[in-house]
């Protein structure tokens, strides 16, 4: 065993055990967070126009800073892109994370000195735990890979501004830079194909034994790798023992993933974005992630079918119940206040706060009336491919058909397969099935003829790559919506299909 094996399982200990006392204290800790959060910006240009002098309290809190999506924190943060200080947090911040918004255009989201470690620790820490959980820790003398954005960075009137995955990739701990991978050269290339491809070959003799990503990304990597060498992963990197992985749910990329693989591996989910690292997996085998309430961040949730009311409910960590689905709210140390990151959540324990990502909150399927949310559609597939275990997946998207060609308006599930169900027609009614047992008002509009069963749209070989590449969205910590209540994607996407 080498230095970092060894030493990490002592680390790991101690890291775990900090993790239960707060996380066994959710109130009092999230109630201290909210307390040293506001009393810091209290002189801010924020803190001043939202009278943060006189918050004692959640109450007080509430009342005084609203929820608002990034277009209500616009103003404060184009102060801040022209230089002016204590703003949204005291002085400037240390980076702009900067992402692709579907409705704000690209938007910069401030990481400050205070909230850094909520973003590197928490990494840290996800695996420390499977370190302490598993008692396997050799994989961290090896190779390991992060698939990532660039980390080159530009400025932004001194701030420096770029992907966060690239910002992250700057402060990779020393102990592990030595066998991390790709090179700096590379992960510095902006065509994410030619970027895939000299991963491949910088990868190919090397001991990899973790590697990290979002799921059809690193799909992507395992492909060229047997196109290039015709074996399964596992013949390649004999020693690859722990998938780590976040952004979007692995269900539907399992099977196929772990078929290129060719063996069953150990797993770890991490739920990181670009306003705050929010949760990871901090078991082995019990359902949804360690929500991170001692990070900086001060997390409210409304619930989601009140999320755009006038005046929703707004709700404090003592106060959530399992299995209602949320819209998250975070408050934190980089400067974020009331700010809803479109993510919607269930947790499924309160001893201690563990959660599952259900979807976006702007996700969803309304066009007749039944808000089909992202959770629904992933369950209806995972159903119908467990039912058709010959299936395997690639990806897919749904929207709605209002004005078919013949027949009742639909849902259009545009899929693309690696493997295709024996019995297409089987497969169809299965998930038509399953989503009218999830969702009661999709089942009331097949029952009473206002819509036909779902419609599938089988995709050619690259389909979402092709589209992604199209939109200039290729790789990184990009991801296609799981559904949409219009039909940009899905044209776009028959558009591709018919002329290619």
């Amino acid at each position: 065993m080498g230095f970092r094996s060894i030493l990490s399982k002592p680390f790991a200990k101690y890291i775990v055990g900090q993790q239960k006392k707060w996380s066994m204290d959710a109130v009092n800790t999230q109630n201290k967070i909210l307390k040293s959060i506001v009393e810091k910006a209290r002189h801010t240009q924020f803190g001043e126009d939202h009278g943060f002098d006189q918050i004692s309290n959640y109450e007080d809190f509430k009342k005084a800073v609203p929820i608002v999506d990034y277009e209500g924190l616009k103003y404060y943060i184009e102060k801040i892109k022209q230089g002016e200080k204590d703003v949204l947090w005291p002085g400037l911040p240390a980076y702009f994370a900067k992402t692709s918004g579907t409705t704000s255009g690209t938007k910069y989201i401030p990481i400050t000195k205070d909230s850094i470690p909520n973003h590197i620790n928490s990494a840290r820490n996800a695996l420390l735990t499977y370190v302490h959980n598993s008692g396997k820790s050799i994989f961290l003398d090896k190779k390991l890979i992060f698939l990532s954005g660039s980390p080159i960075l530009t400025q932004t009137s001194g701030i420096h501004t770029g992907r966060l995955s690239g910002i992250v990739n700057h402060h990779v701990p020393g102990y592990l830079r030595s066998n991390q991978m790709p090179s700096y050269e590379t992960n510095c290339m902006e065509d994410w194909e030619a970027k895939v491809d000299q991963i491949v070959e910088e990868t190919l003799n090397e001991d990899m034994s973790l590697i990290s990503g979002i799921p059809p990304w690193v799909q992507m990597y395992f492909d060229r790798i047997t196109e290039k060498t015709g074996k399964a992963i596992k013949d390649v990197f004999p020693n690859f023992s722990l998938f780590v992985y976040g952004g979007v749910n692995f269900e539907p990329y399992k099977a196929k993933l772990f078929d290129s693989i060719g063996k069953k591996i150990d797993s770890v989910e991490t739920y990181p974005a670009s306003e705050g690292f929010i949760a990871y997996q901090d078991t082995l085998d019990e359902k949804g992630l360690l929500l991170l309430i001692d990070s900086g961040i001060f997390f409210e949730f409304v619930p989601a079918d009140e999320y755009f009311n006038e005046n929703p409910t707004r709700l404090s960590i003592g106060e959530v119940e399992l299995g209602v689905n949320y819209a998250l709210i975070i408050n934190s140390n980089a400067g974020l206040w009331g700010y809803s990151i479109g993510d919607t959540i269930q947790f499924v324990s309160k001893d201690p706060y563990r959660i599952l990502v259900t979807g976006r909150i702007k996700h969803f399927i309304s066009a007749f009336g039944e808000h089909v949310i992202g959770q629904e559609v992933e369950k209806a597939m995972n159903h119908a491919v467990s039912l058709h275990p010959e299936t395997e997946l690639i990806e897919f998207t749904v929207a709605p058909q209002v004005t078919p060609e013949s027949g009742l308006p639909r849902h259009q599930w545009l899929i693309e397969f690696n493997q295709l169900p024996q019995d297409m027609e089987a497969f169809r009614s299965v998930l038509d099935q399953k989503l009218t047992e999830l969702n009661s008002y999709y089942d009331d509009l097949i029952t009473g003829n206002i819509l036909e069963k779902l419609e599938i749209v089988p995709l050619k070989k690259n389909a979402f790559i092709d589209y992604m590449k199209s939109q200039g969205k290729l790789g990184g910590q990009n991801k296609v919506p799981r559904l949409s209540n219009d039909r940009k994607i899905a044209d776009d996407l028959i558009k591709l299909r018919l002329t290619q």
